[in-house]
């Protein structure tokens, strides 16, 4: 049986102390493998990286977000005053407030937010959960459709089940599993190579359709998508045509103009070899920008110096 392999070293001032194992594949633009190391073809949870997914299944179904707000609604946001401000925007819209929000408490993802709405006196909040930006898109579909509010996470509710739909029809498979996320909506299971070539499909969407919509907000507003500081922002501003979101448990996926996708998971659900391994499959794509490259080493510290670094350690393509 395939197993995981090692994608990223552990080097502290020279010495290897330790792996990240993880698999991770590169899709043609018509959807089959291009290349491949670990398991890409039995189950996985995408996390939040099916979120543009979850996006197209309410625009399918009447919602009418674009730009900023679209890309919100795709995110898991870092819990800054844009995006709390963008949430209420979106709740406004469905006639409701942050009270209709199912998303568990929680302070601001990042560091900097999480630290500044401490000091101004709150504590953890349904609005600062990374995923309220969904939540609130969910609620707004579900004003559209006249679909009720107080269950619409269950995975039998009728936003549930379209949303289901548009993740199956972008991967070209069906779920084979439904669990509950971290955030408590419903998460499909679907291959690594599913999840890949649903990027390269959104990545390469024809201008004027609903994928495009979801990409053109990912790229034209990445800091709605992600944060101002996060690695993903920077990469989408960085690599011309890229559209790419993380998830939890070291999930990462990325979609490329040309239709290529690529999709990786760390075994061990590590975020930090995740941008390592993205940023060297990049490079051995041909993509050399600077952003490529300043993220191809995550920086360890000793004594408040940099002295060693988690690198990526790929098996070669065939």
């Amino acid at each position: 049986m395939t197993e995981p392999v090692i994608l990223a070293d552990v080097v502290r001032s020279g010495f290897v102390e330790g792996h990240h194992h993880g698999s991770v594949v590169v899709t043609n633009p018509d959807g089959s493998v291009a290349w491949a190391a670990g398991v890409v073809d039995q189950p996985m949870f995408p996390r939040s990286s099916n979120k543009p997914m979850q996006a197209l299944g309410m625009l399918r179904n009447g919602l009418t977000l674009d730009g900023k707000l679209l890309a919100l609604a795709g995110a898991s946001h870092s819990g800054e005053q844009i995006h709390l401000d963008g949430v209420r925007e979106i709740l406004a819209m469905a006639g409701t407030d942050e009270t209709a929000l199912r998303t568990p408490e929680a302070y601001p993802l990042a560091d900097p937010a999480r630290d500044a709405w401490v000091r101004a006196g709150h504590g953890p909040e349904r609005i600062t959960m990374n995923c309220s930006g969904k939540h609130a898109a969910m609620l707004l579909t579900c004003y559209v459709n006249g679909w009720s509010f107080d269950d619409y996470r269950a995975p039998d509710h009728p936003l549930q089940k379209v949303i289901r739909t548009a993740i199956e029809d972008s991967a070209g498979e069906n779920a084979s599993y439904v669990a509950v996320d971290g955030c408590g909506a419903p998460i499909f299971a679907l291959s690594l190579a599913g999840l890949a070539r649903s990027f390269g499909h959104f990545a390469a969407a024809a201008p004027g359709t609903l994928e495009a919509r979801v990409k053109d907000a990912y790229r034209s507003f990445p800091e709605y998508a992600s944060g101002t500081t996060r690695d993903e922002a920077a990469l989408m501003r960085g690599v011309d045509g890229l559209f790419c979101k993380a998830g939890a448990e070291g999930v990462y996926a990325v979609g490329l103009a040309d239709g290529r996708g690529i999709a990786l998971k760390i075994e061990d659900g590590a975020a930090r070899p995740r941008q390592v391994v993205m940023a060297a499959v990049l490079q051995r794509l041909g993509f050399t920008d600077g952003v490529v490259e300043r993220q191809l080493r995550f920086p360890l510290y000793g004594g408040g110096v940099d002295v060693g670094a988690v690198q990526p350690h790929l098996p070669a393509f065939s």
